[in-house]
């Protein structure tokens, strides 16, 4: 479609509020954005299929409901099967709160993402926040925009799969180029390679552009420049493993009350928190907020305080130095410091079927819905896992593909799921919940996922074989704790266990080593818990400091 502008498309019968969201989304949209502007529904269906049909693109689609119009909430609900990556918005009156039950209701189903206040004066800066972050939301996940960084490799390849996803989850802007397009072909001709080993990554930023052949990750993140050498007399008051929501709110409050921090990642800000497509229960963002943007926002407000990052760094190594901490790492370099935060999360249990292992990143995902949800458009995908992430997940994927099937191996999602998210599963079209189903088996074709065999977990009913063009595995976790060593007291599962023998609430088994957010024994697998942990360790490591004052000379 070349360089169209994409629709945002504002529907209502109440002609004042036609009056007010039009002008103000044509004054402060026009140039960048097609503004349609709807009288009544039956028009607004009509142009939506036509936008359908012509391929063009919607990024929003706003709809009103009042003492005026009663009709709009029903046209968003009909809207999603038209365009289903749209993001959709009820806008309301300040006022009329017998609205708000019906408001909030459809909201809670699935109908729509965000409620707008219509302005009621000009320049309504709170109007257009949630107008701006609902665009930029929908911009990141359709991976539109400058392309600091080109890939150039196969779509369904592991390794591309993990940088485009690392990438996106680092709100790097990223363009792939699929090898054997012309894009990708002009993009080689242009580099003068011939049959590279793929993927190739050309990082346009820099001055001239940095060409990379089948990088690894120490070799990308030394061409971005970001990270300094360590310094070998160096020594910080705090070092944080992991970057998730735990370990950068122990950077933004270790950070801005003086600290020298440094923060050490072997893959994305967010953690699994940052794959997230839509957060909705987080306290203080009730319009919901993706994972990416928390956590890019989280990583910023730590750097803008002082905090230090090594990205694409794995830790490898817990130890001590006289009174410090040291740290080494994948490239051998070792970084000490008077005290560690253990804040690496967990990884996603594997799937125990052998014949779904050589398929992971071609058509098998661990995670990964958000960067990989627009390469599923018109296909048959399912999500395996009960959980919070699971239902994100399986209703990001939606608005891609042509059908979501949810596979749950339990008798329901009450325990494990929170109810708004099991009532927006329930309320999507394209999204279906099979209940004591498990994935028995895969086949692939052309070197990529074709079909899945599900059934029974417990073999109590018959098989059954379906076309899959994507499965996303969410089914539970694994600490990231093998690289601690044996002094650091761990459970039968491997989560760190914390506050024995009198020791801190949050210290390890080892003196001032702490461990916050989902790694630590007991913890509550949620985000806002996770940002707690991050800020409490901080209060506590104050004492922990005082108590151990710096060795003489240390910078």
């Amino acid at each position: 479609m070349g360089d169209v502008d994409p629709v945002l498309l504002l529907a209502t019968t109440d002609a004042t509020s036609r009056e007010v969201i039009g002008s103000e989304l044509r004054r402060r949209y026009g140039g960048d954005y097609e503004v349609v502007v709807c009288a009544d529904y039956a028009h607004a269906r009509a142009v939506l299929e036509g936008l359908r049909r012509w391929e063009r693109q919607v990024a929003l689609v706003i709809a009103c409901f009042g003492p005026d119009d009663r009709d709009g909430l029903d046209f968003l609900r009909r809207a999603y099967a038209l365009h289903p990556s749209a993001k959709r918005a009820i806008a309301a009156i300040w006022g009329d709160f017998a609205s708000t039950r019906d408001v909030f209701t459809a909201i809670g189903h699935g109908h729509a993402e965000l409620v707008l206040l219509r302005p009621e004066r000009r320049r309504d800066e709170e109007f257009h926040g949630a107008i701006t972050d609902a665009l930029d939301d929908w911009h990141l996940a359709q991976g539109i925009g400058f392309e600091a960084v080109r890939i150039i490799g196969e779509q369904r390849d592991e390794r591309t799969h993990a940088l485009r996803d690392q990438f996106g989850r680092n709100h790097i802007p990223v363009g792939f180029h699929q090898a054997g397009t012309e894009s990708a072909t002009r993009l080689l001709d242009g580099l003068g390679l011939r049959d590279p080993e793929l993927p190739v990554l050309q990082l346009a930023f820099t001055n001239p552009p940095t060409t990379l052949v089948a990088p690894t990750d120490l070799e990308i993140a030394d061409a971005f420049g970001l990270m300094s050498p360590l310094s070998d007399d160096r020594v910080y008051d705090v070092v944080v493993v992991g970057a998730g929501p735990s370990g950068l709110a122990a950077a933004v409050y270790a950070s801005s009350e003086g600290l020298s921090t440094m923060v050490v990642e072997q893959s994305a800000v967010g953690g699994q928190a940052g794959t997230s497509s839509l957060i909705r229960n987080y306290p203080g963002f009730s319009r919901g907020v993706s994972g990416a943007h928390l956590a890019f926002r989280s990583f910023q407000q730590a750097w803008s305080f002082g905090s230090e990052y090594f990205f694409l760094r794995q830790v490898q190594a817990l130890g001590t130095d006289g009174p410090l901490r040291t740290v080494g790492m994948s490239d051998g370099s070792v970084v000490r410091a008077r005290s560690v935060v253990v804040a690496t999360g967990v990884d996603y249990r594997l799937l125990d079927v052998p014949s779904l292992d050589a398929l992971v990143g071609r058509g098998v995902f661990y995670g990964a819905a958000v960067s990989e949800a627009p390469s599923m458009a018109g296909q048959e995908v399912y999500v395996v896992g009960g959980g919070n992430s699971a239902g994100q997940a399986a209703l990001h994927l939606a608005r891609y593909a042509r059908q979501v099937t949810l596979l749950v191996r339990g008798s329901s999602l009450a325990a494990s799921m929170s109810e708004y998210l099991v009532s927006q599963l329930e309320a999507t079209r394209n999204v279906a919940i099979r209940y004591r189903t498990a994935v028995l088996d895969g086949r692939e074709e052309d070197g990529c996922l074709a079909r899945l065999t599900l059934g029974d977990p417990h073999g109590a009913t018959g098989a059954e074989e379906v076309a899959a063009g994507g499965l996303f595995v969410l089914i539970g976790s694994v600490p990231r704790t093998s690289w601690l060593p044996a002094e650091v007291a761990r459970d039968e599962a491997g989560f760190v266990r914390t506050g024995e023998d009198g020791r801190l609430p949050l210290e390890t088994t080892i003196d001032g080593v702490f461990a916050v957010g989902d790694v630590r024994a007991g913890s509550i697998k949620r985000v806002a818990t996770a940002v707690g942990d991050g800020a409490t360790v901080i209060a506590l490591l104050h004492g922990y400091l005082a108590a151990h004052p710096a060795p003489a000379g240390a910078p």
